[in-house]
């Protein structure tokens, strides 16, 4: 009787083991197959689109942080888990380049609401004032906000090397300045008072430069907001890159770069202009980036707004904010 439940209790025994290895080998084929469907999900190719990856592709596991992704012109290269990037250009094509692109701390890429749209060409790009059929500055209501915030003081530094429009370092740093507090202050002339909390200070010079390369990429953070100029692609007036924390979209670092390989810039627009853009315009049009502004729709009906995507020949109009610019502004701070 003894050996029979002996025996009895080795045959369990055998069983249960048996089971087990069945299960442990279930998981092991199960979590084989899924990495085999990661690898074969994983983009390839060498310059990455929106459509190579597309929403709720891990860049952790696909090994895609630092790797450069294009749309319309720019590009990013893909942050790391928990952190997010935008790109915004100023296109002499009348078009929207912008791309933005967010990892989670679980490595899954989301992107921006414009990323990749492209807006359809205008005729006004590149040409000397704006038109007579745009809405005036203080009855067009049009405004677009991006996802991030300055919650703080955005601390900022004026890059070495050349200026927009021959100016010094410190010429420079006075015109970025006005630009900025455009922005901060909510400069209008409409009648509409400051009630805009964002803030901005001055840091001085840096041998750092903004982290955007001459193919409009933004590059990865150095975390110092440097304004500067330098080689962009030949239709980028300028470009400004943001960076923020993916949780709470709270802005670390945005850097400016004003294109002087391709476009002549003035400060004074009064002075013998032919084919040069205003400093503090573009400026100005890339500070309301840099504070969580984004482009509004390409329709010449809104060329009077700063956020408007084209800046204009020998015109200072966009130093000064529109209605729509400001309820942007006020809808952020």
């Amino acid at each position: 009787m003894s050996r029979l439940k002996s025996h009895s209790r080795r045959r369990t025994r055998l069983l249960a083991s048996s089971t087990l290895a069945l299960a442990l080998a279930f998981v092991t084929t199960n979590a084989v197959a899924a990495d085999t469907k990661m690898a074969t999900e994983c983009p390839t190719a060498r310059e990455l689109s929106v459509t190579d990856v597309p929403e709720g592709t891990s860049a952790t596991k696909c090994g895609l942080v630092g790797r450069i992704l294009r749309a319309d012109g720019v590009g990013v290269a893909i942050p790391e888990p928990g952190t997010g990037v935008s790109v915004a250009a100023i296109s002499t094509t009348g078009e929207t380049p912008e791309l933005q692109v967010a990892v989670a701390a679980d490595g899954t890429i989301t992107y921006g609401k414009d990323s990749g749209a492209t807006g359809t060409p205008s005729d006004e790009s590149g040409t000397t004032g704006t038109s007579a059929s745009a809405l005036s500055a203080c009855t067009d209501t049009a405004n677009s906000t991006e996802s991030w915030t300055e919650w703080g003081t955005y601390n900022w530094y004026v890059g070495d090397g050349g200026m927009p429009a021959g100016m010094s370092q410190s010429q420079a740093a006075t015109s970025f300045a006005d630009a900025i507090n455009n922005i901060t202050g909510s400069y209008n002339d409409c009648g509409l008072a400051d009630e805009v909390g964002a803030s901005a200070s001055y840091q001085g010079t840096t041998t750092y430069e903004a982290d955007i390369d001459s193919s409009g990429n933004c590059t990865a953070y150095d975390d110092r907001s440097t304004w500067d100029a330098g080689d962009l692609p030949s239709t980028t007036v300028a470009i400004a890159c943001s960076f923020y924390w993916a949780v709470t979209y709270d802005l670390f670092e945005a850097d400016v770069r004003f294109n002087t390989t391709d476009f002549d810039f003035t400060n004074d627009v009064t002075v013998g202009c032919l084919a040069e853009y205003d400093v503090r315009s573009v400026g100005t049009h890339e500070a309301g980036h840099v504070f969580g502004l984004g482009h509004v729709p390409v329709d010449i009906t809104h060329a009077e707004l700063t956020m408007y995507p084209s800046s204009f020949l020998c015109s200072e109009e966009a130093r000064t904010l529109g209605y729509g610019d400001v309820l942007g502004l006020r809808k952020k701070y």
